[in-house]
């Protein structure tokens, strides 16, 4: 790993865990966007906020694309940020959101975090450096070393759990029939509201797999780093690996060697 990815890795962690911070804080303040389940708080802009202002100050030639700002500068690196990736469940106090941010190089993703303010965790990953997970985070800071995380090892999904998520709020064609044929194998699947938690949560060896649909990339890209780096199997629509580049355009899914492809079929009905 060369020191600039070091060097944004390192800063990502470090605005991971204040991000955590912030969000055990609550908000003040709730609005709708676009329709009644889309939540947009005074945690989410205030996160983005910092990390523009973190990056810019750090890194001031590199981009920044995030879901409440949009995209700003220029560069050859890119951050994607979500700060709270599952804001409904925020605001009604469902513990199972998370912030996501994520530096993107020429080759695709470099580095990438995940963390989880309600567990205490900040899932950490960079290009061919594998993954890791510090603990911790609730208690005023992290584990300065972390510890290395991988998926399963599971051969099958029968009885384990697979993550999916709704597309806009809304049942996607195919999603019903994905859950009965992976509940014919004896594998629960669950719709969490975060989709960087989820694909962490593979890299933990907490579910099997994760299937998401469609996606912003500021949504995915840190989760689906990390989910590769801990040896799982990220797979397009079309059944081709997710090596390096950009992601796939029209949705993934990141699970265990054992059982990707097995999960590949099931939600494309094959």
């Amino acid at each position: 790993m060369n020191d600039d990815i070091r060097a944004w890795e390192s800063l990502a962690v470090e605005l991971a865990g204040w991000a955590c911070s912030r969000m055990r804080a609550g908000y003040a303040e709730a609005k709708i966007k676009n329709h009644q389940a889309d939540w947009v708080t005074a945690a989410d802009l205030e996160i983005e906020q910092e990390v523009r202002r973190r990056v810019a100050e750090t890194f001031p030639h590199h981009r920044v694309v995030g879901e409440e700002y949009g995209d700003t500068g220029s560069g050859a690196v890119t951050w994607y940020v979500d700060p709270v990736d599952g804001t409904t469940n925020f605001v009604h106090g469902l513990g199972w959101s998370s912030f996501s941010l994520a530096a993107a190089d020429e080759r695709g993703a470099a580095a990438g975090v995940v963390a989880d303010p309600w567990r205490g965790e900040i899932f950490s990953a960079t290009r061919d450096g594998g993954a890791q997970i510090f603990t911790g985070v609730r208690d005023g800071g992290a584990d300065p070393d972390g510890q290395a995380t991988t998926c399963s090892a599971a051969e099958s999904p029968s009885g384990g759990l697979v993550c999916t998520e709704l597309r806009g709020g809304q049942v996607w064609p195919g999603l019903t029939a994905m859950m009965e044929t992976l509940a014919e194998q004896h594998c629960g699947t669950r719709i969490m509201g975060s989709t960087a938690l989820s694909l962490a949560s593979v890299a933990a060896g907490r579910c099997v797999a994760t299937v998401t649909d469609a996606y912003n990339t500021w949504d995915v890209l840190a989760g689906a780093l990390i989910a590769r780096e801990s040896g799982a199997v990220v797979l397009g629509r079309t059944g081709e690996p997710w090596l390096e580049g950009d992601l796939p355009a029209d949705g993934l899914v990141a699970g265990a060697p054992g059982v990707a492809r097995t999960v590949w079929k099931a939600w494309q009905g094959a």
